[in-house]
C-alpha cells in the first residue's frame, strides 16, 4: 500500500532526460501561441467544446453520438434512460469547461490549477451538474462531487494510494509541477501530472474525466489554445495508446538505468512523449484547417453544394460575407450582409434566409445581426476530418430525409 509520498517519484525526468522533451515543447511553444492568437467565429469555439465533450465520452467508453449532443443542448434527451444519462453528462462536461475557463482566466492563475482544492473544483464542477440519478457508479456507490474517496481502489494492475494518505500525494504533486517555469518546462510538467493525477486516483469515479479537463483547462490558461484546440481529440483518437502509456507509467523502477525514483523513469518519459506529440498534432491539423486561402476554397465548394445538390435557395454570392464574417469573428447587420451579395435587395433577402435556415448564418433575433455559422452538416465541407463522427451523423440525416 502506497502511503508515502517518495512513492510516486519521479514527477518530472531527471534534467539529463530532459532536453529532447524540451526541444520538442519549444516548436510546440511558437506554434501553439500563434494558433490561439487566430481570429474565429464563437461559433466554431462552441463546435469544438461539443466535440471536446465527445471525445471524452468516447474514451471512458460512454458513447454518444455528435447529433445527441446537439439535442442535448436544446434540452431534447433521449426517452432512453442510460442514453439520457450520456447526454446530460456531455452537457455536463462542456458547461465545466466554460466555467473552469473563467474561474481560472489569466495565464497567473496557471500555478493555482495545481492544488487539491482546483482538483476538488474540477471534480465537483462536472458531477455536480447531473441529477441524483446520476450519481452512482457501475458498482451502485454513491459519487459525491469534489469528495475524494473514502476507500481504497485497484485501477487494473494499479493498487492506488491509501485514500487518507491523497490528500498528502495531490499536495506533493501540487508543490512540484505549480512551482515549475513557464515555456518549454511547462508542458513537460502538464504532461507528467495528468498521468501521476492519475497515479494517485483521488475520486471514486471520474478521475480521468478530471484528469483531462485539468490538462485542458491548464493549456488554455496557458494561453496555448484560444479554444481552437485540445489534446481530448487526440487521446480519443488513440485511445489504445494513452491507456497503455498511461498504465505503463504507473510501473515500478526497471533496474539502475531508469531512474532513481520508485516508478519508472524511461515509461514517464514516453507518456511525456506521447502528449507532446498528441498536442503538436493538434496543432498542426487546427493549422491547417485555419488556413484562410483553402478555407475560402472550402466555403466556395460548401456554397456550390447548397446551391446546386441540396437546392436550398443558398447562393453562391454569399461567398463574399460569409468569408468576411469567418475573418472577422464579428456580428454584421443584415443590411450591411445583404449588400455584400451584389444581388437586388429580394433576392439577397432570400439568399439570408436560406443560410440562416441551412445554419450557416447564425441570429439572435429574426431581425438581429448575422453571425458564421457552423452546422455539423456543412463540416465536410469547412473543416474536413476535423470531427468525422459529426460529418457522417450529418450524412447519415440527410440521406434519411432525403428518402422519406
Amino acid at each position: 500500500m502506497f502511503t508515502q509520498t517518495h512513492q510516486f517519484e519521479p514527477l518530472l525526468p531527471a534534467d539529463a532526460h530532459l532536453e529532447p522533451l524540451l526541444g520538442r515543447a519549444h516548436e510546440l511553444t511558437r506554434a501553439a501561441t500563434l494558433l490561439a492568437g487566430t481570429r474565429v467565429p464563437p461559433e466554431l469555439r462552441a463546435l469544438l467544446r461539443s466535440m471536446n465533450s465527445y471525445y471524452t465520452n468516447r474514451i471512458e467508453g460512454q458513447h454518444t453520438r455528435p447529433q445527441e449532443i446537439e439535442q442535448a443542448l436544446r434540452k431534447d434527451f433521449s426517452k432512453d434512460a442510460k442514453l439520457a444519462a450520456k447526454q446530460r453528462l456531455a452537457v455536463a462536461h462542456i458547461e465545466a469547461e466554460v466555467a473552469l475557463e473563467q474561474r481560472y482566466g489569466g495565464v497567473d492563475a496557471a500555478p493555482g490549477l495545481y492544488s487539491g482544492d482546483a482538483v476538488q473544483v474540477m471534480h465537483r464542477e462536472l458531477f455536480g451538474r447531473l441529477p441524483a440519478q446520476d450519481l452512482m457508479t457501475d458498482e451502485g456507490e454513491q459519487i459525491v462531487p469534489g469528495q475524494f474517496r473514502q476507500r481504497e481502489v485497484k485501477v487494473g494492475q494499479h493498487m492506488a494510494p491509501a485514500f487518507d494518505s491523497v490528500p498528502a500525494f495531490l499536495h506533493r504533486w501540487a508543490s512540484l509541477y505549480g512551482g515549475v517555469r513557464r515555456g518549454e518546462a511547462a508542458w513537460v510538467a502538464l504532461a507528467c501530472a495528468h498521468q501521476r493525477l492519475g497515479w494517485v486516483h483521488p475520486f471514486i469515479d471520474g478521475n480521468g474525466r478530471v484528469m483531462r479537463l485539468h490538462t485542458h483547462t491548464l493549456l488554455s490558461v496557458l494561453g496555448y489554445t484560444g479554444g481552437l484546440w485540445s489534446p481530448l481529440r487526440g487521446f480519443a483518437r488513440s485511445t489504445e495508446r494513452y491507456y497503455a502509456l498511461l498504465a505503463d507509467a504507473d510501473s515500478l523502477r526497471r533496474g539502475d538505468l531508469d531512474g532513481r525514483g520508485n516508478l519508472s523513469q524511461q515509461a514517464l518519459i514516453a507518456w511525456a512523449d506521447y502528449v507532446l506529440e498528441v498536442c503538436r498534432d493538434q496543432v498542426s491539423f487546427m493549422g491547417s484547417m485555419l488556413d484562410f486561402k483553402t478555407l475560402l476554397l472550402r466555403l466556395e465548394a460548401c456554397l456550390v453544394f447548397e446551391s446546386t445538390v441540396e437546392k436550398s435557395g443558398v447562393r453562391p454570392e454569399s461567398l463574399r460575407g460569409l468569408h468576411y464574417l469567418f475573418l472577422s469573428g464579428q456580428d454584421m447587420s443584415r443590411g450591411d450582409f445583404k449588400s455584400m451579395l451584389g444581388v437586388s435587395d429580394r433576392a439577397a433577402t432570400d439568399a439570408l434566409g436560406a443560410l440562416v435556415k441551412r445554419g450557416l448564418l447564425k441570429s439572435d433575433t429574426p431581425q438581429g445581426k448575422v453571425r458564421f455559422g457552423l452546422p455539423q452538416h456543412a463540416l465536410r465541407f469547412l473543416f474536413p476530418s476535423l470531427w468525422p463522427e459529426a460529418e457522417a451523423d450529418a450524412a447519415s440525416t440527410m440521406h434519411r430525409r432525403s428518402t422519406c
